[in-house]
């Protein structure tokens, strides 16, 4: 069965304007919080299908959506060739879900070692000793690792494995980082609520899904040690901190082993793709608006789900990198 998630939002003012978008799965949860309050607020809907970030990338490029989502940012060089704006919405986490019967949330801890040489296959037995060692007060069963992973583009993937990359430099030449790459070993899940499904399912398995997906599924997540050495959880405050050092020069910030005494390691934003010249003004606008809405009204709704909101001069960057649309004043 083909995956979609589709999020519809309709006023029932018949001259109301539709939003539509398509891509990232990790901002969905938000997303659709926003869509519900912003409809009910303006009476203007949002159609967002959350397909993956390659996916997204491919409608924004054809033209078939308002706008693109991606959690993997494009370069200058890609968004100059086909006329398109980048700017981030949301920032948040990407953490390892486990199914360990006796583990509860927060309690089995990996080190980047683990994680890495689990995920390459290395390591695959709960009860095998580096794990057991790091774990020491944990009943680890004697259970073969299953390993869930993306099968589709994802830009939840390229956060995942651009982590992997950077601490290990057997995943960075054997693997490396990418939307899809060649996985060296498990199955495959279709965006961050298939994987949750499979982990949900599946005894001994663990995967990789943004924290509203884990939080929403009742799926048990690892502590993870982060660059500065400490053991954190996942929550909106370590998440904060891994974006505490983003510029957003370029808009393409990539907050992955950010430094940090609580940064969480596996941090990132998700980018929205626009055209910079529309075909149709009045949808640009009117996604602007809504983003807009999102940025001033949405703080609230993101904290509930653990997503971080940019800072305000964040923000106002971002404002001033709306006036390439040519569209007039956004409020």
């Amino acid at each position: 069965m083909k995956f979609l998630l589709s999020l519809l939002f309709v006023s029932s003012v018949a001259s109301a304007a539709q939003i539509t978008g398509a891509g990232a799965t990790f901002p969905y949860p938000i997303y659709a919080k926003w869509a519900e309050a912003y409809n009910i607020k303006t009476g203007i809907g949002l159609n967002y299908q959350s397909i993956g970030s390659g996916g997204g990338i491919k409608q924004i490029k054809s033209k078939t959506v308002d706008f693109g989502a991606s959690d993997k940012p494009l370069s200058k060089k890609e968004l100059d060739e086909f006329g398109l704006v980048q700017f981030p919405a949301i920032m948040g986490g990407v953490v390892p879900i486990v199914n360990i019967e006796g583990i509860k949330a927060g309690q089995l801890k990996l080190t980047p070692e683990l994680i890495s040489n689990i995920f390459l296959g290395k390591i695959k037995n709960w009860n095998d000793k580096a794990i057991a060692e790091v774990n020491p007060d944990l009943s680890l069963p004697n259970k073969n690792i299953q390993i869930i992973h993306r099968a589709d583009g994802s830009g939840t993937t390229f956060l995942f494995t651009d982590y992997l990359s950077k601490i290990s430099e057997e995943w960075k030449s054997k693997v490396g980082a990418g939307k899809s790459v060649k996985w060296p070993t498990g199955m495959g899940g279709k965006g961050n609520e298939g994987v949750a499904n499979q982990v949900k399912r599946i005894k001994g398995s663990i995967g990789y899904v943004e924290y509203a997906y884990a939080k929403r599924n009742n799926i048990s997540h690892a502590q993870l040690q982060n660059r500065d050495g400490n053991w954190v959880n996942p929550n909106q405050e370590t998440f904060k901190a891994a974006a505490a050092g983003a510029k957003w020069t370029e808009m393409n910030d990539v907050l992955t082993n950010q430094v940090g005494e609580k940064s969480w390691p596996i941090s990132g934003a998700s980018f929205i793709l626009m055209y910079e010249k529309q075909s149709n003004p009045i949808a640009g606008k009117a996604v602007l608006k809504f983003f807009n809405w999102c940025y001033t009204n949405g703080s609230d709704l993101a904290s509930e789900l653990d997503y971080v909101s940019l800072p305000e001069a964040t923000i106002m960057k971002i404002k001033n990198e709306w006036k390439r649309f040519n569209l007039g004043e956004i409020n």
